[in-house]
């Protein structure tokens, strides 16, 4: 098979695999908000969600939803869960994160929605209003521990096409 060279246009659209530790990983996550979650529904099959989320100070990843929603109540039922985390753009790297799921309701979630709200949005001009604003619409947490993550993948052509 004749081999692509490193400097044809096509090698920007080279498939990579990156391993990342826990720092990198929340460096990645800091800007990247729109998420896919999978639960697991009742039959076993998987249930996607698309989320806004974000990684809170704590290290866990953080998704507001409401306690009647479907990922909510499959996330009480068996917590293990992965969310997909987007690229800027849709054939940009991306990565799966596992994780041990918590649903946390008010007034337990309080400080949860606080750092969700600061890993996405910064800070809020008054905290006890937005708190009263999460109890009044009956909001929950999804509280996700990462128990392991894929490396940060960006698809294409494979690495052996190219001229070393």
């Amino acid at each position: 098979m004749k081999k692509i060279p490193r400097d044809d246009p096509r090698a920007q659209y080279m498939s990579s695999d990156v391993d990342l530790d826990r720092s990198a990983l929340a460096e990645h996550l800091r800007s990247r908000n729109q998420w896919v979650l999978a639960t697991t529904r009742r039959d076993g099959r998987p249930q996607m969600s698309l989320v806004t989320g974000g990684m809170m100070s704590d290290g866990r990843l953080g998704i507001a939803t409401y306690p009647q929603r479907a990922k909510a109540k499959n996330a009480r039922r068996d917590p293990k869960v992965s969310v997909a985390i987007m690229g800027d753009a849709f054939n940009a790297a991306w990565i799966q994160v596992d994780g041990e799921a918590e649903v946390l309701d008010m007034p337990e979630a309080a400080d949860a929605f606080i750092e969700y709200f600061r890993c996405i949005s910064g800070e809020h001009d008054d905290w006890d209003e937005y708190r009263q604003a999460m109890a009044d619409q009956g909001k929950c947490m999804i509280v996700i521990e990462p128990t392991r993550w894929s490396p940060l993948s960006k698809g294409g052509f494979p690495p052996d096409l190219f001229d070393d």
